[in-house]
């Protein structure tokens, strides 16, 4: 059977309450990263018809400018959904014993509470928004298929 290339897929969609207080550290280069729990409740039917529910608690770890808005914004309680991905990574403790955990990395976090509602999404630099007068108008080119004519 020839080797079948699976999907370069990993993406998470998880809506929770915040566990722990976020901490913040910085790496040996100053890159800020958060860390915290969130707990996911699944309401279900067992098998004899009765309620149940089933938390789950996830860590997620978030990077740059994410990570320091999650410091200042999130606390034991808020509302958040979360995009990301599955990550996993190891380490050794001091007694030698090699420990792992599998986390979400969040790309995106919208706050679900009431009057926070901004919308964040990690950026992995600094971002600004071009000056509009230092905009030019470019010349249209064989490639542009008459869109410049295209009246929205």
């Amino acid at each position: 059977m020839p080797d079948l290339k699976m999907p370069d897929i990993n993406n998470v969609l998880i809506a929770g309450n915040v566990s722990n207080e976020p901490t913040l550290r910085r790496t040996s280069s100053g890159t800020p990263v958060a860390n915290f729990y969130i707990s996911s409740n699944r309401k279900y039917r067992d098998n004899s018809g009765i309620w149940r529910e089933n938390v789950c608690h996830v860590g997620i770890v978030a990077w740059h400018k994410l990570a320091e808005t999650c410091i200042t914004t999130l606390k034991v309680g808020s509302s958040v959904l979360i995009d990301g991905e599955l990550q996993s990574r190891s380490w050794k403790n001091d007694d030698g014993s090699t420990r792992s955990v599998v986390e979400i990395r969040a790309r995106r976090i919208q706050f679900l509470e009431p009057g926070m509602t901004q919308d964040v999404e990690e950026l992995a630099t600094e971002r600004s928004e071009p000056k509009m007068d230092t905009l030019q108008q470019i010349e249209p080119t064989e490639f542009d298929f008459g869109y410049q004519n295209l009246k929205i």
